[in-house]
């Protein structure tokens, strides 16, 4: 028998859950969530180090394609969906393949986790190029799926990068870099879904935001390039624009009026006095950035 994987480990925090109270079992959880931000943070050089080559490749017009089956495909789906609204990525910019996209059943899809084929052809259907970034996701770094996205991303030239939660991982060897963090058996011996994939979230989170933010895609801590889909988000640029001008309400409904809604450009017209069309023409001269454009 093979030796147990780190991610399947049954620790001794564990061993007794049925026999605890409800209170001790809801404070034993939160206790080891505690545990992941730390584990994260000790990572934290080898997540700067993915973020600048991920930044770098988005930077020359390249793509950030995230790969992964089951908990850290679904994390990898809603990371890469979140930011086209949330920093204005063109929809094919960072995207995610994920073990069993097309499945009807739940079955289906942790069926689809076994087919290192279809984690091959996921990424053969994007036709990577050497300007492309792939972050492969898998708790154990083990799962076919996502080894054969993997292999395909590297055979293509594309930068790869992984994030694990077990040490010597085929996954690793695989990639160029690594993200390794150690969080520890779950209290549900084999539950990824649990630290690991909070651990997961996290470090996608990190990924995707500062590389954002090293490509301008924000200002001054502010979601300046937020797509204003709905009241909600309309309601947040005005706020975004205010916090970021300190102009009068009517400054800021007049600007955004002349933006088309734009918040980037209605900051530059307000904190730069010139009209909407002066603004853009500064933020196309500063590849959007917002305080380049404004030096301008």
């Amino acid at each position: 028998m093979e030796a147990t994987p780190a991610t399947e480990a049954r620790g001794v925090t564990g061993a007794e859950l049925d026999l605890l109270s409800t209170p001790e079992l809801v404070l034993l959880m939160n206790r080891e969530d505690a545990l992941v931000p730390v584990a994260a943070g000790a990572a934290g050089q080898a997540v700067a180090e993915v973020v600048d080559a991920v930044a770098e490749r988005l930077r020359g017009g390249g793509r950030l394609v995230y790969a992964g089956a089951g908990t850290s495909g679904s994390l990898a789906a809603l990371d890469a969906s979140e930011c086209e609204a949330t920093f204005g990525t063109g929809c094919d910019q960072v995207v995610a393949v994920v073990a069993g996209a097309d499945a009807r059943t739940a079955s289906e899809r942790e069926a689809a986790e076994d087919d290192e084929t279809a984690g091959r052809r996921a990424i053969e259907a994007l036709s990577l190029l050497a300007g492309d970034a792939v972050v492969a996701v898998s708790a154990s770094g083990g799962t076919p799926f996502t080894l054969g996205a993997a292999r395909a991303a590297a055979e293509a030239g594309a930068f790869t990068a992984c994030v694990v939660c077990a040490p010597h991982s085929q996954l690793a060897s695989i990639c160029e870099r690594e993200i390794m963090v150690l969080v520890g058996p779950e209290i549900l011996a084999g539950s990824t879904r649990l630290k690991a994939g909070t651990a997961q979230k996290l470090v996608l989170n990190t990924i995707s935001t500062v590389a954002m933010i090293r490509l301008g895609k924000t200002y001054a801590g502010l979601m300046v390039n937020v797509v204003a889909a709905n009241e909600k988000l309309r309601e947040r640029v005005r706020r975004i624009v205010m916090e970021a001008t300190g102009a009068p309400t009517e400054a800021i409904d007049a600007a955004l009026a002349a933006a088309d809604g734009d918040a980037r450009i209605a900051i530059v017209s307000l904190l730069g006095g010139v009209d909407a069309e002066s603004a853009r023409t500064r933020l196309d001269a500063a590849g959007g950035n917002v305080r380049e454009a404004l030096a301008l």
